[in-house]
This record gives structure tokens, C-alpha cells and sequence, in this order.
């Protein structure tokens, strides 16, 4: 008679699998970085007291720099069709600097305000495009103030905590002095109309 010899099957341990899969997963949550999407960098104005009627403001209408962007993202700036987002840009840098010599534009860096409007079928593709601009254009002049380009002076302004030297060339580049700035970032953003809404 035959003895049969009973082996066991062979098995692999399993048990540390679920602590080095929990090893892992910690490990790639703690190394993994989320992108901080920031959105849209504004100052807003401080909220009026609803105690106070609203100030009168009154600016002359050559100080105003007019973009409006329809429903179906077409651009009109200065009452002018324009095709090429990227053509706004030089325009304003134009319209902002003119500082009195052509009748037809602002008095002033100080007295210019360029004002935003879109219609509420207007994309979001578009409404950055012109904020972008915008921003571009802000930015170029102000480097121009200081001898640096706008990709330079848009560095120079997201650094948080400046250096002295930094804080001067900043503070030089939007003209403040005394505690006021005399070139400000006058961008006017009009709540949309109702069209293509």
C-alpha cells in the first residue's frame, strides 16, 4: 500500500500586501502637489454704507476709454469693430499715455479709466482675453516707467514680500508718491446687459 504524502498547496503570504498598498497610497498623496488655481486677482472697492446715496462721479467722456463685447464675442472698441484681441493692448498703452495732446483721448494716466462691458451671452474666453490685455498693457507702461519690460514689472508685482530696492521701483513705476498713487489701474468692468443672456 502506497502512502500517499498530503501537501499542502502553496501559498504566498498576502498579509503585508495591504500595508505596503496603504504605504503607497500616503506616499502619493503626501509627494503629489494640486495646482492652486487662484481664479481672477481684482481690488474691489470697499462696500458703500447703505446710508450713503452713491457718490456722483463725473468724468469728461474723452477720459474714457469704451470696450464692449457682444454675444457673439465680436469687439467693439471706441464705437470702432475690431477683429484682433491682441490690437487692444496698444490701443490703451495710446489712449492712456496721451496725456492731453490729442483731444480725443484721456487728459492723463491719472483722469484715464478703460471700461469693460459684455453681454451675458459673451464667452469667458473672451472676457480674459481682454482682461489680459488690459493687464498687459498696465503693466507694459508701468515697466516702461522703470526701465523694465511688462513680463519684468508683472514678476516684480506678484512678488509678496519685496525687497526695499523692489518696493521702490514699484511704488516709482505707478507714480506714488505720498502715500497716492497718480498712475492708477483705472479698469472699469460694467455689470452685462441682458442680450444673448
Amino acid at each position: 500500500m502506497a502512502r500517499s504524502s498530503r501537501r499542502g498547496k502553496n501559498e504566498i503570504n498576502a498579509g503585508s500586501m495591504a500595508d505596503i498598498a496603504f504605504l503607497l497610497l500616503i506616499f502619493f498623496l503626501v509627494t503629489t502637489t494640486f495646482p492652486n488655481d487662484r481664479g481672477i486677482l481684482f481690488t474691489l472697492p470697499p462696500k458703500p454704507d447703505p446710508n450713503q446715496p452713491p457718490p456722483d462721479v463725473t468724468k469728461n467722456q474723452r477720459n474714457i476709454f469704451k470696450i464692449l463685447v457682444n454675444s457673439n464675442d465680436q469687439l467693439l472698441v471706441e464705437d470702432e469693430p475690431v477683429r484682433n484681441v491682441d490690437a487692444i493692448k496698444d490701443q490703451v498703452k495710446e489712449f492712456v499715455l496721451n496725456n492731453g495732446r490729442n483731444p480725443n483721448m484721456s487728459d492723463s494716466p491719472e483722469e484715464a479709466v478703460v471700461s469693460f462691458k459684455t453681454d451675458r451671452g459673451s464667452s469667458y474666453e473672451i472676457f480674459i482675453d481682454v482682461l489680459d490685455q488690459l493687464d498687459a498693457a498696465y503693466n507694459e507702461m508701468y515697466g516702461e516707467r522703470v526701465g523694465m519690460t511688462g513680463d519684468k514689472f508683472r514678476e516684480l508685482r506678484n512678488t509678496v514680500k519685496k525687497s526695499p530696492e523692489q518696493r521702490r521701483l514699484y511704488d516709482k513705476a505707478r507714480g506714488k508718491e505720498n502715500g497716492k498713487v497718480t498712475f492708477p489701474k483705472n479698469i472699469s468692468i460694467a455689470e452685462p446687459s441682458n442680450v444673448g443672456g
